[in-house]
């Protein structure tokens, strides 16, 4: 049991390596030999745990589905609102997105590898066609304004992607607004409602 904990450690540690690897550097750029020096792990001892940069990346794919599905199914219940498990849903992600290194290094595999991601199948594609069926349920409920549902939800995860970025200058201006309150801008807005300044101070 001692030796299976260890080798159970010794991956957990490998597939985070990997992520920093690959969300840094992207696919092609990122090695089996940058990984093991994070590791510390010889690169043939690597290879004992993961035997090709390929596989690293679809294990990081299938486990970030996983993270989602855990994440629509504890909020996607009988009787909630649609509007409300869309807000939910959304503000989570873009949580995850930067807390959690394996989701974002999935998010930049799905961009670089389209062929992998598919093959897993592509955790980004599933979230995009929730995110669509969640929207044309908002609309049908009247939570949301009559914008294209798949408009929408690309906009959504365009805005995830951008969201990375800006969030590395969030420690260097304290006037910058919390990516929270942003977030609940743009899904206020495209609800088709509008908040005033103390709306949005006191979110």
């Amino acid at each position: 049991m001692a030796k299976q904990e260890r080798a159970r450690r010794t991956r957990e540690k490998v597939l985070d390596a990997a992520a920093e690897e690959f969300a840094a550097q992207g696919y092609d750029r990122a090695t089996l030999n940058d990984v093991a020096r994070r590791t510390g792990m010889t690169k043939g001892a690597l290879y004992g745990h993961f035997p090709s940069k390929e596989i690293l990346a679809a294990t990081l794919l299938a486990q970030s589905r996983e993270v989602w599905e855990e994440m629509r199914l504890a909020r996607d219940v009988p009787g909630a609102a649609a509007r409300t498990v869309l807000e939910g849903l959304v503000l989570e992600l873009a949580r995850r997105l930067r807390s959690d290194i394996r989701l974002r290094a999935a998010l930049r595999l799905a961009t670089d590898l389209p062929c992998l991601a598919r093959a897993t199948p592509d955790l980004f594609d599933d979230v995009r066609r929730y995110l669509v069926h969640l929207v044309r349920r908002a609309q049908e409920e009247g939570g949301m304004a009559p914008y294209p549902p798949e408009l929408v939800a690309e906009l959504l995860l365009t805005s995830m992607h951008g969201a990375l970025h800006a969030s590395q200058c969030d420690d260097k201006h304290g006037s910058a607004p919390t990516g929270e309150a942003v977030w609940r801008l743009l899904l206020d807005a495209l609800a088709g409602e509008r908040g005033g300044d103390g709306d949005m101070a006191g979110r």
